[in-house]
């Protein structure tokens, strides 16, 4: 290894709090390592004017964030697992994944204190197809509007009247300091996440064995296996970070239950379905869930 750990980061401020954190717990468990920071842009971060969606593509905030690491600019990037794609390209893995933070979705008001208490036909702001999908399946008066840009521009917006409520995760906005911002949680089962929301990734170019004793101090397990079981599900149905598919995985002792909804973003139709399985064997319980949902017709709400 270098004798500075470099790690490539997006340059958004909660990009950065999250790399900042995994810099502290590395420095915490290896007193005296060197780590710098390698701040970068992706071009989910540059073209803000069409939705992610409307974008298309995979790894819209990842590319250039490997491609550092593939020039030796940085040895290892810090993801939201949210964007990281199901099945990553080569040469990459996901070499650590630490303790999941809160996975669902806030409703963020500066007039209402729920969802239920918006009028009819209030304007709310999101660029996730998976969450237009779930409000209009329960409001389907809203007027939903596209909302792109950092956490502090999402925010603005709201505070200068765009809309009358946004949905932003819970955990960005608890990392930022701005749990009060949050009015309600949309919790499951009846507001689903995207796979593995909540969760901080660590990447690295396969072969890169020198960091894995390093990195595995920040691995948490529990967090790991239903982030595998939501992101195997996701897999099989083909999705991504930009369609409207929403996993949530809880862990019990051995036993995972997981949850998984397809919805059609602009009539807000869903399908949902639930399954029980070993934590020996995540990837199983989440075909097993897909294939329950594309029974019920997930393939025809995602255009297939």
């Amino acid at each position: 290894m270098s004798v500075a750990l470099r790690i490539a980061t997006r340059q958004s401020p909660l990009a950065l709090w999250q790399t900042e954190h995994v810099a502290a717990l590395l420095r915490g468990h290896h007193p005296g390592l060197d780590i710098r920071l390698v701040p970068l842009s992706t071009r989910g971060d540059q073209v803000l004017d069409r939705s992610l969606a409307a974008i298309g593509g995979k790894g819209l905030f990842l590319k250039e964030l490997e491609e550092a690491m593939l020039d030796g600019r940085a040895d290892i990037a810090v993801h939201s697992m949210k964007d990281v794609p199901m099945t990553p390209d080569e040469p990459f893995e996901i070499a650590a994944i630490l303790r999941r933070a809160d996975p669902f979705d806030a409703f963020v008001s500066n007039r209402y204190a729920t969802l239920e208490d918006l009028p009819q036909g209030a304007r709310v702001g999101t660029s996730s197809l998976r969450r237009q999908a779930q409000l209009r399946a329960r409001r389907a008066d809203l007027v939903l509007s596209d909302l792109r840009g950092n956490v502090n521009t999402r925010l603005r917006k709201l505070d200068e009247d765009e809309f009358d409520a946004i949905v932003l995760a819970c955990a960005g906005l608890d990392r930022l300091g701005m749990h009060a911002r949050i009015r309600q949680r949309l919790t499951a089962p009846a507001f689903l996440p995207a796979a593995a929301q909540g969760a901080i990734g660590i990447e690295r170019v396969k072969g890169r064995n020198d960091l894995d004793a390093m990195l595995a101090t920040l691995h948490d397990a529990d967090t790991a296996v239903c982030a595998d079981a939501e992101r195997a599900m996701n897999r099989r149905l083909q999705g991504s970070c930009q369609v409207p598919i929403a996993a949530y995985c809880t862990l019990d002792e051995d036993s995972l239950h997981l949850s998984g909804l397809v919805g059609r973003a602009d009539d807000g139709h869903c399908v949902r379905a639930d399954g029980y399985g070993s934590a020996r064997d995540p990837d199983a319980l989440g075909q097993r869930v897909a294939e329950a949902l594309i029974a019920r017709g997930a393939n025809a709400l995602l255009g297939r």
